[in-house]
């Protein structure tokens, strides 16, 4: 089967266009920018030979228009598009991709990650060079494990400080 592999020109943390698993899997891929025309390209690559499946890895950079597009690849041109991604960013706030994709997407898969505690992680800490969690900055600042932590609500609201005293 032919799949295309898509990852976000921005994240070149294991090379240009090269998709890289923690368990050291990798695979070439193609980029895409915020003008990227996804489904134009997609469609241009069917016509040539038949795309069987879209995998798109760091979707959470998508633009709201790149999700519509594949929307269209999955309706008009019958390709299964499978999308993996963030769904917040270290502030709690959605991605503009992850926000669209929670919305149009027909199918949500939740891979879930633990946090120190053992329970679900839900939330990202970004860390500075010594470790501390940074409570402000641009949303997207490309890092690896060293700079990101996944953690439950519970321990991202203790390390940033956001929890409320009980009364007394």
């Amino acid at each position: 089967m032919r799949t295309l592999v898509f990852t976000a020109e921005i994240d070149n943390r294991h090379g240009v266009g090269i998709v890289s698993s923690r368990i050291g899997l990798s695979s070439p891929a193609l980029l895409f920018n915020p003008q990227t025309s996804l489904f134009g390209l997609l469609e241009k690559e069917h016509r040539a030979q038949p795309v069987d499946c879209v995998l798109i890895d760091e979707c959470q950079f998508l633009t709201r228009e790149q999700v519509s597009e594949l929307s269209d690849v999955v309706d008009q041109l019958d390709i299964p598009v499978l999308c993996y991604g963030l769904r917040t960013d270290f502030r709690g706030e959605l991605f503009s991709g992850s926000h669209y994709l929670l919305a149009w997407a027909d199918k949500l898969i939740e891979l879930k990650t633990v946090c120190h505690c053992g329970r679900k992680a839900n939330c990202v800490l970004r860390l500075d060079a010594q470790g501390n969690p940074v409570h402000e900055g641009k949303q997207v600042v490309i890092g690896g494990n060293e700079s990101y932590v996944s953690v439950c609500r519970k321990h991202y609201k203790i390390a940033l400080g956001l929890t409320r005293k009980e009364s007394e």
